[in-house]
């Protein structure tokens, strides 16, 4: 799988767990600690996060980090 579409599946993934969670993109991204700018371009793919952007995601979200990736 190129990288680009290990992006886009990921940011899709952010994107739908977010949004079951109730947040907006600008609420999540204040809980994350980035601009809301940024966490929309996760959420398109569009950015390649580092691990430890990836876990403070995963703790706005209070999932394990491992869930986000299940089914990529």
């Amino acid at each position: 799988m190129p990288g680009n579409e290990l992006s886009i599946k990921f940011g899709k993934r952010i994107r739908q767990l977010r949004k079951a969670q109730g947040y907006s993109q600008e609420e999540f991204a204040d809980i994350v600690g980035v601009h809301r700018t940024y966490m929309g371009s996760i959420e398109r793919g569009e950015k390649n996060i580092t691990i430890a952007t990836a876990k403070k995601i995963s703790e706005g979200l209070k999932i394990p980090l491992s869930n986000i990736f299940k089914g990529l």
